[in-house]
C-alpha cells in the first residue's frame, strides 16, 4: 500500500486483462523488447495505473500487451481517480494541451492515440511526479498471472 500526505491510500488489485482498455497505441519494437525481458525474468516487476471508473489504462500500455502476449489473463494494477484534481495528464509528442476528456474518449473509443503520447503525473505531498511513482514493485511471477480464476 502506498500512502500520500493527503491521505490517500493505494492498494494492488489483480484484475483480468480484459477488463482493461488502451487509451494509445504500443510500439511493436518496444513490445517485443519488454516481452523478451518480462518472459526472461519469469516475473512481473511492477504494478500498472489504471483509471477505476473506466478501467482506462493511464502508464502499462506495453506491460500490459506484452503479458497479453505471454498468454496472461491477469495483472496487477493500482486504481486512482482520474477525476482527481491531483492527476494531470501532459502531451509528450508536440508540447500541445492534451486533456483527460481526450484520453477518456480514446480509452472508451476505437481511435487510440499514437504510443507515448499521452504522461500522467500525480501530486504527492505538493509535488508533481510521474505516476510511475505510486506503482508498486509487485515481483509476481508469469505463471500466476496465467492462471484463470
Amino acid at each position: 500500500m502506498i500512502q500520500l500526505k493527503s491521505r490517500k491510500v493505494f492498494s494492488v488489485e489483480l484484475v483480468e486483462l480484459n477488463r482493461l482498455k488502451f487509451h494509445e497505441g504500443v510500439n511493436s519494437a518496444d513490445l517485443r523488447e519488454l516481452e523478451k525481458e518480462i518472459e526472461s525474468d519469469g516475473i512481473l516487476k511492477f504494478a500498472i495505473a489504471v483509471d477505476k471508473k473506466g478501467n482506462i489504462i493511464l502508464d502499462g500500455h506495453h506491460r500490459v500487451a506484452a503479458l497479453k502476449e505471454l498468454g496472461c489473463a491477469k495483472i496487477p494494477v493500482i486504481f486512482v481517480d482520474y477525476s482527481s484534481p491531483d492527476i494531470e495528464v501532459q502531451n509528450q509528442r508536440n508540447g500541445t494541451r492534451l486533456t483527460k476528456e481526450e484520453i477518456i474518449e480514446a480509452g472508451l473509443g476505437l481511435k487510440k492515440l499514437p504510443p507515448k503520447t499521452s504522461k500522467h503525473m500525480i501530486k504527492i505531498g505538493g509535488i508533481l511526479k510521474h505516476v510511475s511513482a505510486i506503482e508498486k514493485r509487485v515481483n509476481i511471477p508469469l505463471e500466476e498471472l496465467r492462471k484463470e480464476r
